[in-house]
């Protein structure tokens, strides 16, 4: 690559080299780094643009646009400044002193004022307990609406055996028009809820509804399907906030800036479509009864889930939410928060064993030099509105708070290159809004990751995930399971992951069998039924070693052993999912499939009401509250 290129690259955190997943240095190409340079507004089209652009780079800013320090570590200035307190109070200083409180400050030196945002050392040990991965969406009970929803998800609560902790699939706003896309990890807004998860008879105005009205409502109720439809499940909920729309009292639209804007957008979008890219240029004013409607629509999934949160008071970290990784470009945060967004990008991953293509999740990414110019402020106000009802925060992806696979427009997956974020940022201010909020970080951290971000979380005491598929040791010519003792401390563990085959689908082959099926085998079917094979037989003498089964041990016993071997790990937090406990074959979700699969789709077909009195999610509840230490 040409020198110049290079050195423009770096000015910017642009990756020109990476190492790929054979752990070999590979080297970006020119047309990556120029159309990513490009995406960060930075012309390098031409050798004379790259030397201009080089010229322009300025010399290391005394004052960046965000000044971050870690609590107790002072800082030298370049002169006399004023540092103006959260509170309001001020002090002149020569140095950022090492016993400013933590928070969101301002510095000023001349005529430059800038964010000063004082972070925790470290997050407080989190506890030691168990829970319940719970893909909510996939509840189905006597009082949901085709979906699992919040009122579910109190009773789940209520009825989780000891637990101390429900983790829970993302939670992120959909744009309210139709059809209505199923992915929980492609959301319109990370930052507002997702409607579709009302309880609709617990809705204020539906319990003061006279009955000729509760009547007309309860008849909106979808009949049951085999698969999940959102959009009949929307269409239906939609149609009944319409008919208590009216019955509800006046909203206050000034109270919540950032709330009014997501109103806003929603009015428009249903005027207008979904993608705002599509709108005119001129989308016109939204109607006023709209942005009310879609204000108070919110109001209502904050009282829900604050009463989920309630019936969770009393465990010891209560639930926790799940934070995707980026948001749909043409959905509402794409809109709303451009100016810190980087426009045409999607973000993906590079080739890998499993994607040997790369990945293009088709999500739009922060641009890491204009969160550092408006003082991270989208970011801090997106941890705030989620941590408002969290006990906790599972972070996916979390590699991305260091960097993030850009794909620039018009190049396929395997054409992108890294963009580097300030980890000391992005995993500071993340701490500094945890720990306001007395809730625990995960960091979903598996697959081949740079070894500063495994360090890191363990030095913020953020946990990083074990998952008992994955932790293997890879060097190991038979690539056998790790002893239960040698797992890491600061981790939650599991047995599998909503991309990941059940335990009783991996018991069976079943990953081998839908991916035979639907063409999405990477070698011969032959070659990955003795892959699977030899892996369930690595695993087994792993379980037998630990004299958890016997050779005569059934498929039930054998994922009985599986939760036994987690609750031996000295990992803090263990979690058991319903689909491995039930019983269930079918994964969630299976990567690199859209349509041919039914993602996100399949409810699990015991009833809330039957898992709660269910002898194997009381057995595997008695086998996790014996752990030591569990709550």
């Amino acid at each position: 690559m040409d020198r110049d290129l290079a050195a423009l690259a770096a000015a910017h955190g642009v990756a020109t080299s990476y190492e790929d997943w054979h752990r070999a240095e590979r080297q970006v190409a020119p047309e990556s780094v120029i159309g990513v340079l490009g995406l960060l507004g930075v012309d390098a089209s031409t050798p004379a643009a790259v030397r201009a652009a080089l010229a322009a780079v300025p010399a290391k800013q005394d004052l960046p646009g965000t000044v971050v320090v870690r609590e107790g570590t002072a800082r030298p200035l370049p002169g006399v400044s004023r540092i103006t307190l959260e509170d309001g109070t001020g002090r002149e200083v020569t140095e950022i002193p090492a016993d400013l409180p933590l928070g969101w400050h301002r510095l000023r030196h001349g005529d430059r004022e800038v964010t000063l945002v004082v972070v925790p050392e470290a997050l407080p040990e989190p506890p030691e307990t168990w829970g319940w991965m719970l893909q909510l969406y996939a509840l189905r009970s006597a009082g949901s609406w085709g979906i699992g929803d919040l009122g579910d998800l109190r009773t789940f609560i209520e009825n989780s055996h000891g637990a101390g902790l429900i983790l829970l699939n993302p939670l992120h706003a959909i744009t309210p028009t139709v059809p209505v896309p199923p992915s929980p990890y492609s959301p319109s807004s990370r930052r507002f809820a997702n409607p579709l998860y009302l309880r609709v008879s617990d809705i204020p105005e539906y319990q003061r509804a006279d009955p000729a009205l509760r009547t007309k409502i309860d008849a909106l109720r979808p009949a049951p399907t085999d698969l999940i439809d959102y959009t009949a499940v929307w269409e239906a909920k939609r149609a009944a906030l319409e008919l208590l729309w009216p019955l509800a009292g006046p909203v206050e639209r000034n109270a919540d800036p950032g709330l009014t804007g997501f109103a806003e957008f929603c009015a428009l979008a249903e005027r207008h479509g979904a993608n705002w890219q599509a709108w005119p240029a001129d989308p016109g004013q939204p109607d006023d009864d709209r942005v009310d409607f879609h204000i108070w629509i919110q109001h209502l999934v904050e009282e829900q889930l604050a009463a989920a949160n309630q019936a969770a008071a009393g465990m010891a970290v209560g639930v926790v939410h799940d934070l995707a990784v980026g948001i749909d470009p043409s959905g509402a945060d794409g809109r709303l928060l451009r100016d810190v967004l980087a426009a045409g990008v999607h973000i993906g991953a590079p080739p890998d064993a499993f994607n040997q293509l790369g990945q293009d999740w088709g999500l739009a990414a922060w641009r890491p030099d204009q969160l550092i110019e408006t003082g991270y402020a989208a970011y801090r106000d997106m941890l705030r509105r989620i941590f408002r009802h969290a006990g906790g925060l599972r972070v996916d992806h979390v590699a991305g708070l260091w960097r993030l696979w850009w794909v620039p427009p018009g190049l396929g997956p395997a054409e992108g290159t890294y963009v580097h974020y300030d980890p000391e940022a992005m995993l500071g201010i993340l701490a500094l809004e945890a720990r306001r909020a007395g809730a625990v970080v995960i960091g979903e951290d598996l697959g081949t990751v740079l070894p500063e971000v495994t360090e890191g979380l363990e030095r913020m005491n953020m946990l990083g995930s074990a998952v008992l598929w994955f932790t293997r040791d890879w060097d190991d010519p038979d690539q056998v399971f790790i002893p239960a003792e040698d797992y890491p401390r600061n981790a939650l563990a599991s047995i599998s992951t909503h991309d990941l085959p059940t335990a009783a689908g991996f018991l069976a082959g079943e990953q081998v069998r839908v991916r035979a099926e639907l063409g999405q085998l990477a070698g011969p079917v032959e070659e990955e039924r003795r892959t699977a094979d030899a892996d369930r037989a690595a695993l087994l003498a792993a379980l037998t070693e630990e004299g958890l089964i016997t050779g005569a041990s059934t498929p039930e016993e054998i994922v009985v052993a599986m939760h036994e071997f987690l609750a031996r790990t000295p990992c803090r937090l263990v979690t058991a999912s319903l689909y491995d406990v039930l019983g269930v074959l079918d994964q969630p979700n299976l990567p690199g499939t859209t349509d041919e699969y039914p993602n996100w789709r399949m409810p699990i077909t015991t009833s809330l009401e039957q898992i709660a009195v269910d002898p194997r999610v009381r057995r595997i509840a008695g086998v996790l509250n014996a752990r030591k230490g569990a709550e």
